[in-house]
């Protein structure tokens, strides 16, 4: 019992709490929570795919670090860091013997998000479009923003991965309006049948207007207009509008 103890403590050593997650979330006071289950089971990563990789009982107190969704990045005494879903800590309890308060992801957090994912749909010249974004937020009002989209038409399908960066100009208020520059590639794929066509790829840059609002729980809408312009490899350049609306989640 004692050699596997000990192969599970070294086994867990990249799960310390001077990883990644404690020293970007970690500043100030932790909240504390203490065990009241038998045991709470710690995890490698926020989902119920990853291997749990140790166990702390009965008693004994973790500091809660950060959340993501339904889990939690703890830190026990031991300096041992991990993931532990929701359900496990609300069985924990606080130093006054309560049980753990935890609050529902509110409009609050929506203001200070970091991670952002969703969908768009709409039209992009004359053909019909579905993207998927993911943002990563550099400040309340900065954010990165990483896309690929299609793009299907009567006369050309068209396929595009651009990044760019948005300004947000009221992160406090429930509908936000922001703007926003950006480049990619895109490759266009026409559907002639007669005669043999060519596939070509070419850059794009992009300028973005658009508003996001807050929903719900994790949830937003969002609505843009982006102004493209393609460089092609001919004389003159392509300008191709682009209209969409999508909704995505934060955490």
């Amino acid at each position: 019992m004692a050699l596997q103890t000990l192969g599970l403590y070294a086994w867990s050593q990249p799960a310390l709490a001077d990883n990644f997650f404690t020293r970007w979330f970690a500043s100030g006071e932790l909240k504390q929570a203490t065990v009241a289950d038998p045991y709470l089971e710690m995890r490698t990563g926020p989902g119920v795919g990853y291997p749990v990789f140790y166990v702390v009982g009965r008693g004994e107190a973790v500091d809660i670090v950060t959340r993501r969704t339904d889990w939690f990045y703890v830190r026990t005494a031991r300096q041992i860091a991990g993931w532990v879903d929701m359900r496990q800590m609300r069985a924990t309890l606080e130093a006054s013997g309560q049980p753990l308060e935890i609050k529902e992801p509110s409009r609050a957090e929506y203001t200070v998000r970091r991670y952002e994912a969703g969908a768009f749909a709409g039209r992009f010249g004359d053909a019909s479009l579905i993207a998927v974004f993911g943002d990563y937020g550099l400040s309340p009002h900065l954010a990165a923003e990483l896309s690929v989209a299609e793009a299907i038409g009567v006369a050309s399908d068209a396929r595009m991965a651009t990044i760019g960066l948005n300004h947000i100009m009221a992160p406090e208020w429930r509908v936000s309006p922001y703007l926003g520059l950006g480049a990619g590639v895109i490759q266009i794929k026409p559907r002639a049948t007669l005669v043999q066509a060519v596939d070509r790829t070419d850059q794009l840059g992009y300028a973005v207007i658009g508003a996001r609002g807050y929903l719900s729980r994790r949830f937003l809408g969002r609505f843009e207009y982006r102004g493209n312009v393609v460089f092609t490899s001919r004389n003159e350049n392509e300008a191709l509008h682009e209209w969409k609306l999508g909704f995505a989640f934060f955490f």
